[in-house]
């Protein structure tokens, strides 16, 4: 004879199965309905506020943002090139040895705050081609897409970033945060606004701020490496994909060594208006606002990815000012990250799903190249991964290093040409904006699964 206890659990679990089963057959039917090409919903429903902070990770548990164990690991100001993790140096030298890491010496700043080659190098050349002197390397980001204000936002996160966060979140728009590694050490609370509060992108913008070509190859591994790995270890397992070198200073050996040992791609910009001289007298708000609503109301093609910073108040009321100007000329309002549309991150998977990438952190090329050492003297728990982890990762673009594209004439480049202002002065967010830590966290199978489980032992129980 069956126990009432059986007999209700076979009930509750037979009902449960059924009400699961409908329920998720009117969900999927809805979404259909409502979004045609994508899954999630919108940042203004209801559901994104209840479940924003049940973001999903890679599964590890990592120290709390903002605790001493999360920042003890980590070199409170510029990398010691003799405690680098030997993964990296081990990833390094493979990419020398492969030659794909051109052998370029660094450079010297000049007295115009340029930099110079030593063996009457050019700097425009193929060799060479510093970004500093507008010289294009082919994979670099140096233009959004048609239409698109790619929106990023330097040398965060600090105090004077709260604002630019509140108005970001009031405007329902995302931004790139492209992040300096000691000043997410000082400010964890800034750094978690922007990450889980506003669901924004972060990229690296090194550890201290240097000029990097003046940096040997094991320096620029230090800078990128440990502002990869803290961010990282902040959201919850996350690879950024993206970095922009600090003055725009890059070139062919250090844009190389970013490509090949972490898998970073570079952002830099087609405009600039040297807004973080606001508080040196270099620039006045006038001038910057002028500037932006040239370029605001000038053509569509190429679209606009303008240098702008978060390091101070003016800074950021010069963008709040422009803001405006960006929905009345109809621009759509992308994460700059996410305007090539293959997301902000590494490791995350179209449906949000973080995948589990070795500690110290890696590229996909270079994890896949075979770096084995294990990590020495970093005080970052070792992670392993199997190999099918690994060839799911996202590489980025391993164009030839020093294939030169062309050169430009300059930032601040903007047409004269005026457009009518016939917007409703609230920027178009495209809906394709789905990386970062937008996407909601997908309902898990397991309980379906047990409820099924129950079903079948009830029926054959009654049976």
């Amino acid at each position: 004879m069956v126990s009432p206890t059986l007999s209700f659990i076979y009930t509750v679990a037979t009902f449960s199965l059924l009400g699961a089963t409908s329920a998720a057959s009117v969900h999927i039917e809805t979404v259909n309905k409502r979004f045609a090409d994508t899954w999630y919903h919108s940042d203004d429903h209801p559901a994104y506020s209840l479940f924003r902070r049940q973001e999903q990770t890679d599964g590890v548990t990592y120290p709390d943002v903002g605790s001493d164990e999360w920042s003890s690991a980590f070199p409170p100001a510029s990398p010691d090139t003799d405690d680098l993790p030997q993964v990296w140096v081990d990833a390094l030298n493979a990419a020398v040895s492969a030659g794909t890491i051109p052998d370029i010496p660094p450079s010297t700043m000049g007295g115009n705050g340029n930099p110079v080659y030593p063996d009457g190098l050019s700097p425009t050349s193929s060799e060479v081609c510093s970004a500093t002197y507008q010289c294009r390397i082919s994979g670099e980001i140096w233009d959004a897409p048609d239409g698109v204000f790619g929106a990023g936002f330097d040398d965060g996160p600090l105090p004077t970033s709260t604002k630019l966060y509140n108005f970001l979140h009031e405007n329902n728009v995302h931004a790139t945060h492209f992040m300096i590694g000691v000043n997410i050490l000082e400010n964890p609370d800034v750094f978690t606004h922007a990450f889980e509060t506003n669901g924004d992108d972060i990229a690296v913008h090194t550890w201290t701020h240097p000029y990097m070509t003046t940096k040997t190859n094991l320096e620029v591994v230090g800078e990128l490496g440990w502002t990869m790995q803290l961010i990282h270890n902040s959201t919850g397992g996350r690879l950024p994909r993206y970095w922009r070198p600090p003055y725009g200073d890059s070139d062919t050996r250090v844009s190389a060594i970013a490509r090949e040992v972490f898998g970073l791609t570079t952002i830099v910009w087609n405009h600039d208006t040297d807004d973080w001289s606001l508080t040196t007298g270099g620039t006045t708000s006038s001038k910057v606002h002028s500037q932006l609503s040239k370029w605001l109301s000038g053509p569509k093609s190429p679209g606009l990815i303008i240098l702008e910073h978060e390091l101070s108040d003016m800074s950021v009321q010069a963008f709040i000012d422009a803001y405006p100007l960006i929905g009345q000329n109809n621009w759509d309002f992308v994460s700059v990250a996410e305007a090539s549309g293959v997301g902000a991150w590494q490791n995350v998977n179209s449906d949000g799903s973080v995948n589990r990438v070795p500690s110290p952190v890696l590229g996909a090329n270079a994890s896949a190249n075979g770096a084995t050492s294990s990590a020495k003297k970093t005080g970052v728990a070792a992670v392993s991964v199997t190999s099918g982890v690994l060839s799911s990762m996202t590489a980025t673009n391993s164009a030839a290093t020093g294939d030169v594209t062309g050169t430009s004439a300059g930032s601040g480049n903007g047409s004269s040409q005026s457009a009518s202002a016939t917007g409703s002065g609230v920027p178009k967010l495209k809906d394709t904006q789905t990386g970062g830590a937008r996407r909601l966290l997908a309902m898990p199978a397991w309980p379906t699964s047990i409820l099924s489980a129950l079903a079948v032992v009830g029926a054959a129980v009654f049976a």
